[in-house]
């Protein structure tokens, strides 16, 4: 629960660097890439009776709803909605754990929220179910952005305040100040992941890439081509590998050799195995 301590309101950004959204139909809930519309602002509701449990009630007050009802016939995952019942019931609380610098949401049922990609119906849908694939194990992971901070609890009016608790008062009340002058606005998240997302796909022998499916995201702090060579090496397995970038006008594939851009900017790279016939015509 630390993450969400003091939240008055939050965004979650998924593993596909998409923000967890509340569709102006009051019912429906997506992924989108926007992390400026007012859709994904959601507030943070305390559970009185569950200490570790919140509910998260979206821009038009409605709740984030984990519903029984399958997303699609056949398949595992279950619908996410926004839903404002008469009666606030275990299927609005969500159970925030844990996972290194994310969180992954739980329903009261075993589940996760999860954001899914790859083709349609699927890209940009949220359901919650529990990954059996290891390669959506990452899709319930959510990077939390706090948007708005509760205030702090009033002092009791003639408490006697001690010197040196006077000091810590003012240094942390000074240093609140200059922290969260923007916490009404997104542009200031006061938790943020450090590191730039990178999108990467393994190419054919021919150097050709499928962007029609949803890209595998890391996050990668640096610029440096060498360490990002050897980390997307651990990702895709693959012993000797180049990586790339596309050029925009004719998609042709060029060789990284220097540094990554700086300031953070995203970034979507072609990995090339260094013994396909694209990696032989870098040489030529």
């Amino acid at each position: 629960m630390e993450f969400f301590a003091r939240a008055k309101a939050v965004r979650l950004r998924s593993h596909h660097d998409k923000y967890l959204v509340a569709d102006e139909d009051e019912e429906h809930v997506t992924q989108d890439r926007d992390g400026t519309s007012r859709g994904v602002r959601w507030t943070v509701e305390r559970v009185d009776s569950v200490p570790h449990v919140l509910r998260l009630r979206s821009c038009y007050g409605r709740y984030l709803t984990a519903s029984n009802e399958p997303f699609l016939l056949g398949v595992t995952g279950k619908k996410v909605s926004q839903t404002l019942p008469a009666r606030l019931d275990s299927s609005l609380e969500w159970e925030p754990l844990r996972e290194g610098s994310q969180v992954k949401l739980k329903t009261r049922y075993g589940n996760y929220l999860r954001s899914n990609g790859g083709l349609p119906p699927w890209r940009n849908s949220v359901t919650h179910d529990v990954p059996h694939r290891t390669s959506t194990q990452d899709w319930i992971l959510w990077d939390v952005d706090v948007v708005e901070i509760l205030p702090q609890p009033a002092r009791v009016p003639n408490q006697p305040v001690s010197a040196s608790s006077a000091v810590s008062s003012s240094s942390a009340s000074s240093s609140r100040s200059s922290n969260l002058e923007s916490s009404d606005s997104f542009s200031g998240p006061l938790h943020k992941v450090e590191g730039r997302s990178i999108y990467f796909t393994v190419a054919d022998d021919n150097g050709n890439v499928d962007d029609s499916v949803e890209w595998p995201r890391v996050t990668f702090i640096g610029t440096s081509v060498p360490e990002l060579t050897q980390k997307l090496k651990e990702k895709t397995k693959l012993d000797d590998i180049i990586v790339c970038t596309r050029n925009p006008l004719n998609q042709h594939l060029i060789p990284l050799y220097l540094h990554l851009p700086p300031n953070n900017t995203t970034m979507r790279l072609v990995v090339v195995d260094g013994n396909s016939k694209a990696a032989k015509r870098f040489s030529i």
